[in-house]
């Protein structure tokens, strides 16, 4: 018979700086499918090693990214007590949409039970306080996973917008979910499915807060053959228009689409998207800081972090103009 033990619930003390890194020693562990506790895909996971019980974070990646290309950025995260999960949604040859927001939903559900399995011994996740996150496409697919857009109901044809197919009567499973630099397609008219944007201010159907960071350089080609990485009408800006508050916007604006990767694969990317003129150590601390500041505040915390940023936005590393907060 299992031993039960009283949870011990950890969190990030309000006198942390949230753009360095947390007081918490992280370990990284790869979960193969092959995995006893039968993950849907393949994960990286960074959590703490100190025993607790910690909120989740479920991050998902960019358009032909690896999922652990960001190690960096998520390490940072859960060193301020949070676990990541970052799913492999393909390999070399990329799905669908939907099918990648299937995935994403897959491993939301064996979340519960798959897990505390795969762990460090008494680290314990708390789903009850379970945020999504994403990186370009991957952000399209964290805003359309908390808004239920798992299925292909938007193929049809009575089905007129997001509102006729989302049942807003199901308490969603998220608490939050925030976008970094998140892209929903090529254009405002190739989109592919599930067409989530609407282009119609704070219509997205979800009661969960959002934070949403973009970049400078994300909508600027890269030279004469290469176009932008995040276009205008499909990018952070539309993301947060479509939000309801409350929602945060903080624009990176010396920075590009790839420049939060870990730094091997920034420089690579930097071949195809267009970067930006700091260094990027930079802006994964602000990107990590952020995120961990809208978890604090979104996930039952403290908002002195979020509210600190929002007020003096030079406290973070990178410049970030501009800020916006709306919450109500």
């Amino acid at each position: 018979m299992a031993v039960l033990e009283a949870k011990i619930v950890v969190s990030a003390s309000s006198d942390d700086d949230v753009f360095e890194k947390g007081k918490f020693k992280v370990k990284t562990i790869t979960v193969r499918t092959s995995n006893a506790s039968k993950p849907p895909v393949e994960l990286f996971i960074v959590a703490p090693q100190e025993k607790g019980t910690y909120p989740v974070l479920l991050f998902c990646h960019g358009f032909m990214l690896g999922n652990n290309w960001y190690s960096y950025l998520l390490r940072h995260i859960a060193s301020h007590g949070y676990i990541v999960v970052a799913p492999k949604f393909y390999g070399y040859i990329p799905i669908s949409m939907t099918a990648e927001v299937r995935r994403a939903a897959q491993v939301t559900d064996w979340l519960p039970t798959g897990l505390l399995l795969v762990l460090p011994e008494k680290v314990n996740p708390d789903i009850d306080n379970l945020a999504l996150a994403g990186h370009s496409r991957g952000g399209k697919t964290a805003f359309a996973l908390a808004l239920g857009r798992t299925e292909q109901k938007s193929r049809k044809k009575k089905a007129r917008s997001i509102r006729d197919v989302v049942d807003v009567t199901q308490p969603s499973k998220f608490k939050a979910v925030i976008g970094v630099d998140p892209v929903a397609g090529s254009s405002p008219s190739d989109r592919p499915q599930p067409h989530i944007l609407e282009y119609i201010p704070r219509c997205f159907n979800m009661s969960i807060p959002v934070a949403v960071i973009g970049t400078g350089y994300g909508n600027q080609p890269l030279g004469l053959l290469r176009p932008p990485s995040a276009p205008n009408g499909v990018n952070h800006s539309e993301f947060f228009n479509e939000s309801k508050p409350p929602a945060c916007y903080f624009l990176a604006k010396d920075y590009g689409h790839c420049d939060m990767l870990d730094e091997w694969y920034a420089n690579m990317m930097s071949f195809i998207s267009k970067s930006g003129t700091g260094p990027r150590d930079l802006m994964r601390k602000s990107v990590g800081g952020i995120v961990v500041a809208a978890l604090k505040s979104y996930l039952g915390g403290s908002d002195d972090d979020l509210n600190a940023i929002v007020h003096d936005p030079t406290t973070a590393p990178a410049t970030l103009d501009p800020v916006i907060y709306v919450k109500e």
